[in-house]
């Protein structure tokens, strides 16, 4: 299995990486420098394009699109920029569908292709605790890019789902986090084992339970 995993020099997708090489799966890891072996910010269109001439002709059977931003992270409301929406946007958003779109062929090339898209439980409308304007509408979005996809694509065999992958210890999570690394990725890779067509357009939790919309 050729697996392509986004963001991939820290935190959740260097674990994932490691752990389908271990499993013995070709994996591609990207980052926007060349900590993982392949560079890709995956909010350039022109980075976009170099990466899938490199990977023509090769079937994706996952796609995990795992890179993303969280820069309003206790932020004040008073201290919101344009910057700050245009970059989170950009990665959680705008990134999650160019690469979708740029490796869409390499997809169509693999057996039981699936996407796999990491969202959060901030991107929830049944939770509204404040705070993380930004980060929680991409995270939103990224959700409801994953389940329109699931629909356009379910007539190609291609399965898409999106994950909540916990609150993890990481970086981006803190170190208040409820589930370390290790344990979210271990939950995420049975989760991609598992979707297929009947469950795409799912909303689940790293440890396989329905995430409210």
């Amino acid at each position: 299995m050729h697996v392509v995993v986004t963001g991939s020099s820290r935190g959740i997708g260097r674990e994932m990486v490691a752990r389908l090489r271990d499993a013995g799966h070709e994996v591609t890891g990207t980052s926007r420098d060349h900590s993982s072996g392949v560079r890709l910010d995956v909010t350039d269109p022109g980075q976009q394009a170099r990466f899938a001439a490199q990977l023509k002709g090769r079937p994706v059977d996952l796609l995990v699109c795992n890179a993303g931003v969280y820069l309003d992270k206790s932020m004040a409301l008073e201290d919101y920029s344009v910057e700050v929406w245009s970059k989170t946007l950009a990665a959680n958003v705008t990134g999650v569908f160019l690469t979708v779109q740029a490796l869409l062929p390499n997809l169509r090339l693999a057996q039981d292709p699936k996407i796999a898209i990491i969202s959060s439980q901030m991107a929830s409308h049944a939770r509204a605790p404040g705070g993380s304007y930004a980060y929680r509408a991409s995270k939103a979005a990224a959700l409801n890019i994953g389940r329109n996809l699931a629909t356009d694509l379910l007539p190609e065999g291609i399965a898409v789902g999106i994950y909540h992958p916990g609150w993890v210890r990481t970086d981006m999570g803190g170190d208040e986090g409820d589930i370390s690394v290790e344990e979210s990725v271990a939950g995420l890779l049975h989760e991609f084992d598992v979707l297929n067509t009947d469950t795409t357009g799912c909303f689940h939790t790293w440890d396989g339970r329905i995430h409210p919309y």
